[in-house]
């Protein structure tokens, strides 16, 4: 068996749906204009960077939701899947993904972004494994805008699907080949982790390590 890993935002998707819920929250009403945009796009620039603090960041973005009820939350995160991620879907994306179901390779979707707004997106691509970052929540749970574990971000998403594979009782060496397709610098850690790494979609930074390396550049959405 083989193991396939796809990061989601820019990889998957032709956008950012951490960034895109963002403006999202300011369509329904539910933040500040101008501020929320504002932080929400600096908190974009430093994720491109490479110096986004992801604890402050899962308290911004979960800020204006997390005290609203499931309902109310659940209607939302329809709406914003109808809206703004259908939309942006790629065929070719899709393809990709059938292309390794048709395989039969183990398949996960690992994203820096949270499970809140990841988890239905994942679905819609078939994927049933999300390896996302995870939010804490209390007795009653409801979110509090801090991290549960690990978040899957860098370093963090070695952790987090090492994690998942010795829950099955697998490590990476016991498939044939694991592969990681990926956008951006920050998911460097996996690519050079894995057996095959595809830097797809790649933003100019990673595209030339990519071709320094002889890895495969892959763009999906030209």
């Amino acid at each position: 068996m083989k193991l396939t890993l796809f990061d989601l935002d820019g990889t998957l998707l032709p956008t950012d749906s951490d960034h895109a819920f963002g403006e999202f929250l300011i369509h329904l009403g539910w933040a500040d204009g101008e501020l929320h945009r504002q932080r929400n796009d600096a908190f974009y620039a430093d994720y491109q960077a490479g110096r986004l603090d992801m604890a402050a960041y899962v308290d911004f973005a979960t800020g204006p939701w997390r005290d609203r009820g499931i309902a109310e939350l659940a209607a939302a995160q329809a709406r914003f899947l109808d809206e703004v991620v259908r939309p942006a879907l790629h065929p070719a994306a899709a393809r990709l993904v059938q292309s390794h179901r048709e395989q039969g390779d183990l398949m996960a979707v690992v994203t820096a972004t949270n499970e809140f707004v990841t988890r239905p997106i994942a679905a819609l691509f078939g994927i049933d494994q999300l390896i996302a970052t995870e939010l804490e929540r209390d007795a009653c749970g409801q979110v509090t805008g801090a991290i549960a574990g690990t978040a899957a971000f860098r370093e963090g998403k070695i952790v987090r699907v090492q994690a998942w594979l010795a829950a099955q009782g697998r490590t990476f060496g016991d498939f044939e080949a694991s592969t990681f397709y990926s956008d951006s610098t920050n998911d460097l850690p996996l690519l050079e982790h894995v057996s095959h790494p595809v830097a797809t979609n790649p933003s100019l930074a990673l595209e030339r390590h990519a071709r320094e390396r002889g890895w495969p550049v892959l763009k999906l959405f030209e």
